[in-house]
């Protein structure tokens, strides 16, 4: 995701095994059929390797170990992690729990417990293009409001995919995330955003998941390849970063849930890339 603050920084940093891979900062970009292509790639091993994080977590592992699948299994598959050493992120997976909104630092230490609500959000850089994607995974035993965050996040996204096609605007999806987020009574975080994805991690344009005059409205055109992937909060939008400046977590303790992928605009709608299914 990106800050909304910030936005794009002209050069964009990220960490390869053949050393740090230096991204220029482009335009919204049409992709031709030949990076479609390699973007399934990256997108399904992004894809792959969530759907067997969600299928091996359990109260007892360490957002360390699962770090450790995460970029092993990326590797196997012959791609790259996007997210480790991304200006300067140390992690292949970020593993944000309960209140921890975005951006949380695996660690061997950190162990997942019964009952909490874990965000795994990870990227794969395969053959020069990145798939990205972020989950939530109810751990054990979880309370049935924090089921319900996740599910209407989750609905979320898929209320803004469904506005997705060719000459549709960002407003569009935006709208759409937002009014259902806001009917469930939760809020949106509008300090982080969505983002076009292909070359680089981050890519222009910001993917807003709420109504805003601040950004571009850019009308979408089949060919684009964004990250949609809106950040709900059962309390108030307030964010704030932890001294280790990297992990972001609600001002007010409340929990917080996430759900992204990345997708392709069409003429009827959208591809998505990162489907789990």
């Amino acid at each position: 995701m990106k800050l909304f603050a910030d936005l794009l920084n002209s050069t964009l940093s990220s960490g390869a095994s053949n050393g740090p891979l230096i991204q220029k900062r482009r335009g919204v970009e049409i992709k031709s059929a030949r990076e479609i292509k390699i973007m399934r790639k990256a997108s399904q091993i992004v894809a792959t390797v969530l759907r067997e994080i969600e299928g091996m977590v359990e109260p007892g592992m360490t957002t360390g170990s699962i770090d450790v699948f995460a970029e092993s299994r990326i590797r196997e598959m012959g791609a790259v992690p996007s997210f480790k050493g991304y200006q300067g992120f140390p992690g292949s997976i970020c593993a944000s729990i309960n209140n921890e909104v975005v951006h949380g630092i695996p660690n061997l230490k950190r162990v997942i417990k019964s009952g909490d609500l874990l965000k795994v959000d990870t990227g794969a850089y395969y053959d020069g293009y990145h798939g990205d994607s972020c989950i939530t995974i109810c751990v054990g035993e979880v309370s049935d409001d924090s089921k319900n965050l996740s599910l209407v996040a989750q609905q979320a996204l898929m209320a803004g995919l469904k506005e997705i096609k060719d000459k549709c605007t960002l407003l569009d999806i935006a709208g759409a995330i937002e009014d259902l987020v806001k009917s469930k009574g939760f809020s949106v975080v509008e300090d982080y955003t969505g983002h076009g994805v292909g070359r680089n991690l981050h890519e222009e344009p910001s993917v807003f998941n709420f109504r805003t005059n601040d950004l571009p409205n850019v009308t979408l055109r089949s060919g684009m390849t964004i990250a949609v992937e809106p950040i709900i909060n059962a309390g108030g939008k307030a964010c704030k970063t932890l001294k280790d400046g990297w992990t972001v977590i609600t001002k007010d303790g409340s929990l917080s849930a996430q759900w992204e992928h990345t997708i392709l605009v069409t003429s009827e709608g959208c591809e998505i890339l990162t489907d789990r299914g």
